[in-house]
């Protein structure tokens, strides 16, 4: 796995843990959401800044976002997602 994967696949891991949507990680982290949303997805390559700021909203250690996932460990499954129903 690529460094970009990686990053890529462990930024989804932490945030769907926490149950964040890409939208709150992006604004405690002071990123563009979509950037969030190209960062998982490994479009954007990001600096040591941005994961700085990404492991400071996630509490987590920059170096999580390098750890490589054990044999036969599955991606973090997508947050449920829609929006709500209006509440009369």
């Amino acid at each position: 796995m690529d460094g970009r994967r990686l990053v890529a696949w462990n930024l989804r891991r932490h945030r769907v843990d926490r149950g964040l949507s890409q939208e709150k990680l992006a604004v405690d982290a002071q990123v563009d959401r979509t950037y969030v949303s190209s960062l998982e997805r490994g479009i954007e390559n990001p600096t040591v800044s941005v994961l700085d700021r990404l492991a400071e909203a996630l509490s987590i250690p920059i170096s999580e976002f390098f750890r490589v996932p054990s044999r036969g460990e599955r991606p973090p499954k997508p947050l449920s997602g829609g929006r709500r129903a209006k509440s009369k």
